[in-house]
Parts: structure tokens; sequence; C-alpha cells
């Protein structure tokens, strides 16, 4: 089988499922793992995001969609010479990777004999689902359910580990300018970690607000994941932002309970990875009942007006 993973994601997951060999082309977004980054780049971004701040990606984001309707073009010479057997799509997010009818349409014209498998995942249990779908189309389904039965342990572990604890209050934010409060499958990320999320809606799309919806909130924990970025984009999105990022979460700067994540890798994605975003959650919201996060993954985040402010209150 001859497989194009057009979702970072699902790369992660065709690999899981031990399917390196048949992948044959990637989009341009696939880093992991990186034994694979020598396929072919399948997709392309229609503007360069590098040097732009996030005001000027926003921006460019809604550019591409009223001009093209997609943020992304498909390489239509190099997925006919490919000839795949299944690609794979979504059509959760016009903004996070290519849309399913992009594909369609590609695949169409090119006259290929190719099936293409959408995966549209938009809470935790929907993300399994998308281990267990893509391992029935490449006939590893008895792989995909190992796999799945295994994340789930993970995750029985990780609510065990905190069900009777107090449940701090978190500010999770996806963007910062503007201001994105987080939507699908991460409010409930923040929930099973033991937490309580103040913002956004699980099993719901990101949804732009104003920082001043934000301020007041005072959150116990903070945590800045801007979509797309590791974690030493997303600290130098959180220093470019910092006296937003106190008017709305005094306290968790305060009191060292601000961090910032690798977003890209743990929490955008409806991959695998997914379930190492919870166990480092749950490190970050109860380091008493939980393994402190990798320091590749996360970090606190404390602004240097935050540390004056400190050294003058003592």
């Amino acid at each position: 089988m001859r497989i194009v993973s057009l979702l970072a994601s699902a790369t992660e997951i065709v690999c899981e499922l031990g399917l390196e060999e048949s992948l044959v082309g990637i989009s341009h977004e696939c880093d992991h793992p990186e034994r694979i980054l020598d396929r072919p780049r399948v997709s392309r971004p229609r503007f360069d995001p590098e040097k732009l701040s996030s005001r000027e990606i926003d921006e460019a984001v809604r550019r591409a969609m009223a001009e093209h309707g997609s943020v992304y073009a498909i390489d239509r010479e190099r997925l006919a010479s490919l000839d795949p057997d299944l690609v794979l799509t979504q059509d959760v997010c016009e903004v996070c990777a290519v849309p399913t009818p992009g594909v369609w349409e590609a695949v169409r014209e090119l006259d290929l004999d190719a099936r293409i498998l959408s995966l549209d995942a938009h809470d935790l249990e929907g993300i399994l689902e998308t281990v267990l779908e893509v391992g029935e189309a490449t006939g590893t389904g008895e792989r995909a359910g190992e796999l799945v039965a295994g994340y789930r342990r993970r995750l029985d572990r990780v609510r065990r580990s905190v069900e009777d604890a107090d449940r701090p209050r978190v500010l999770a934010i996806e963007w910062l300018d503007p201001p994105f409060e987080p939507g699908h499958w991460v409010p409930e990320m923040v929930e099973i970690a033991g937490g309580e999320n103040l913002a956004g809606e699980a099993d719901a799309r990101s949804h732009r607000v104003e920082w001043d919806d934000l301020t007041g909130l005072d959150p116990d924990v903070l945590v800045v994941m801007p979509c797309g970025y590791g974690l030493e984009e997303s600290r130098e999105e959180a220093d470019g932002y910092a006296d937003r990022l106190l008017e709305a979460a005094p306290r968790a700067v305060e009191e060292g309970r601000a961090w910032v994540v690798d977003a890209s890798s743990y929490f955008n994605r409806s991959g695998p990875r997914v379930i190492d975003g919870i166990e480092i959650l749950a490190g970050i919201l109860h380091p008493d009942r939980a393994a402190e996060p990798p320091a590749a993954a996360a970090e606190r985040w404390q602004p240097e007006r935050a540390e004056t402010a400190g050294e003058g209150a003592s």
C-alpha cells in the first residue's frame, strides 16, 4: 500500500501502526517522527509564516481563505507521481491542514485510483477513533486496537491519580494576537488532567476572544499553547505579550504557575501525542501526584517584569 498523509497527526498514526515503509508522501507540517522526514512534501502554505508576527499570520490566513478558500496548496504533480492508494486528510480545520474538499478535487482531476480517508476528530474519543479508522483502512486493525487500549490505560492512570484532588482553575490560550480560547479536545485534556477549564468549549471550534474577555479570570494556572508552535516559539510569544498575560493571570504568574508548552507536538494535533499532553498537564496541575513534565515539552514562564515585582514585594 502507498500512503500519502496530508495531516501531521495522521503521519504519526501511520508510524505508530508500523507503516512507515508504506508512507510515500507527507505534508509540509509533518515533523515527527524524524525518521520519515525524507519523504516528499505534497503540500505547502500559500504564504511564508517565517518571521511573521502572530497578528501578521492571522491576517495572512484570512487573506488566503478569502482569495483561495484554503491556506494550503497541493503539489498536484508530485501527488500524481506518488500514485497513492490511500490519502489521509481532514475536514476539522481549514487553517490547520489541507481540507478534504481540495483533496477530492485534486484526486479527481488527476484521475488517481486512491481512497481518501478524512480524519475528523473533534474530541478525545474522536482522536482514538481515527487510530482505529486508519488501522481498518490499512489492514492493521489489530495493532490499532492494541494501541487504543494502551492509550485508554494511560488516561485511566491519569484520572485515578487526580480523582480526589482539588481542581485548579486553568486558563489555556491557543493564540495571542488576536487571542483564541481553545476548543475541540483541549478543554477535555485539561479536565482529565485534573483542572477546571475556564475558557473554551470541548467538541467545538477554537474561538477568537478579546483580551478584555480574559482579564479578570485570574486563573490558578496559565498555560500558553499557541497553535503550531514549539516550546521556544511559545516562550517568545508569551514574552511578547507579557503585559496582556499579566493582566489575565496575575496570580498564576506571581505564584510560578504560568507555563509555556510545546503546543504543536502535544496539544494542537489530533494524534497519539495528545495522551502525552494530558500527562504533561497532570504534571503541571498536580506536581505532587504526577511526573514533572519533560523539559523539552513544558517550562515555567515568568517575564522580567513579574520577577522584578516579586522582588520588590518581598
